[in-house]
């Protein structure tokens, strides 16, 4: 056991690689199936033991084919992206088996293969971003996660799917453009390509290579920020969330993000924060401002929305606002919050996306006025819905408030209370869309295509309902989520010039 546990950053990439190539040979779906949850539960496995591993020893240290960083390619598990893997990998593990049903019926059966194969190559490079400390590795793990997030969104039923999938290919392949530039900036600066020994050399640059290190801040900034779909870079993800199969939606909604916020947390707390000041340039002014723009704007088209994925949709970005607003906040509060609303956010938005995906299953549609009257047809599917929809709200009680107290104390700290009201705005604005989805969904006269529903298959339905569960029990029970993300939040920061 002993030597399989020191090798678990390896097998934490490996393992589901191994399980995508073995996909793209089946020829039956329900074969690939059991191998991807098969899979999926292993590496939830392997990233638990990781971070149990990190608690109880501090950070880890893995080189690849024996050669010693800064050299050669070095995986580096530290609580920040230990806490990522658990986040990327136990969301998926209970999310996985609504696939089986909800992938049979949205997608052509000769094809079920190859999506299983596409999920897991896609979510190889998820775990790989985060857990190499390589910046080229990243660059590598983040292309190999998004040529397998086109392929999965336009494997949807809708001819428009394809059209979102071309969409996130153009703008996917500018953001990883500026980010092989900005990588390349900073090699030019330090002559490595490992994260800690980059961070290092930047220190000790002369004065002269300042110019071409902010240059590489700013193309990596950017880059990453079309990734995580921040304000106004987000104009990718309402078609892509909105027309991608059912079960993707869930797995992008509730991962892919997350990790490209990571990224951006490593590269400004890692690498440049232990050589610059950020108090000198206007990053952190230009993060705040885009986040509130976000939060608000987002939110108000969200009320908007006749389509309930593309409603949820914007909800993303919204929260994805809330997210980026603790990072440039940069105290511990504030960060503290943004990197638990990474965990926080995942459980509610998966289970919204699947709890739309069950109901798309029963009914074919998504369109809030074909949802009338449907809670009293599938009243546990509708329930998730209101239990996830509160959270987003940030009620007490539930994960999403636990994350924008957070982000408030910081702000108070900080000195900056204009952000405290525009958290405020922009909760109630989310009141008044998931109370029309609510209002919907339990209080109309029951539309034409509800009338036939009933509750989805027991599969579909449990992992709903662990994931609205868990939005309550880590609004109670916070030491996983705001536990972890303290003392992550705390190790980025001590680290900073």
């Amino acid at each position: 056991m002993k030597s399989v546990a020191a090798h678990l950053p390896a097998l934490q990439v490996v393992v589901p690689l191994l399980g995508a190539l073995l996909a793209g040979f089946l020829r039956r779906g329900a074969a690939a199936f059991a191998l991807a949850l098969a899979v999926t539960w292993a590496v939830a496995a392997i990233a638990c033991m990781l971070l149990w591993q990190v608690l109880q020893g501090g950070p880890i240290s893995y080189a690849l084919g024996g050669w010693p960083p800064p050299w050669g390619i070095e995986y580096r598990v530290d609580l920040l992206n230990a806490f990522v893997l658990v986040l990327v990998s136990l969301v998926t593990a209970v999310s996985m088996p609504f696939a089986h049903r909800s992938v049979a019926f949205e997608i052509e059966g000769y094809r079920h293969a190859w999506f299983y194969c596409m999920y897991l190559l896609c979510l190889t490079g998820l775990l790989g971003i985060a857990i190499t400390g390589d910046a080229f590795n990243a660059f590598v793990f983040l292309e190999i996660s998004s040529l397998s997030t086109y392929v999965l969104i336009a494997l949807g039923r809708d001819r428009r799917a394809l059209l979102a999938a071309f969409q996130y290919l153009v703008m996917g392949t500018i953001g990883a453009t500026f980010y092989v530039i900005g990588v390349g900036f900073l090699y030019l600066v330090t002559g490595s390509l490992n994260m800690v020994d980059m961070a290092q050399r930047i220190g000790a640059a002369p004065p002269e290579h300042a110019r071409a290190v902010i240059a590489g801040l700013a193309f990596l900034t950017v880059g990453v920020s079309l990734k995580l779909a921040l304000f106004p870079l987000h104009a990718w993800l309402p078609n892509a969330y909105a027309y991608a199969p059912s079960f993707a939606t869930a797995f992008l909604a509730a991962t892919a993000t997350k990790v490209a916020v990571y990224l951006l947390l490593r590269f400004f707390f890692t690498v440049f924060g232990a050589a610059i000041d950020f108090q000198a340039l206007p990053v952190s002014q230009v993060i705040l401002g885009l986040s509130v723009i976000a939060m608000l704007a987002a939110s108000l088209i969200a009320v908007f929305e006749a389509d309930l994925k593309r409603m949820l949709a914007y909800s993303s970005v919204a929260q994805i606002g809330y997210i980026t607003l603790g990072i440039g906040i940069a105290d511990q509060a504030g960060l503290t919050g943004s990197i638990a609303h990474l965990f926080n956010h995942a459980l509610m938005k998966a289970a919204l996306f699947l709890a739309v995906g069950a109901v798309f299953f029963r009914i074919g549609s998504v369109k809030l006025h074909d949802l009338a009257g449907i809670g009293r047809k599938m009243p546990l599917t509708a329930a998730a819905v209101a239990v996830a929809g509160f959270s987003l709200i940030g009620s007490p009680g539930t994960a999403g408030f636990i994350s924008k107290w957070y982000l408030a104390v910081g702000a108070l700290e900080t000195g900056r209370w204009p952000l405290v009201l525009a958290i405020v705005a922009s909760s109630l604005i989310a009141v008044a869309y998931v109370g029309r989805m609510i209002e919907v969904v339990w209080f109309r006269p029951a539309s034409a295509l509800a009338e036939s529903a009933r509750e989805p298959p027991l599969s579909m339905l449990l992992p709903i309902l662990a994931l609205a569960a868990a939005t309550v029990w880590f609004g109670i029970d916070t030491r996983l989520t705001a536990g972890v993300a303290g003392k992550a939040a705390a190790m980025l920061l001590g680290g900073l010039k």
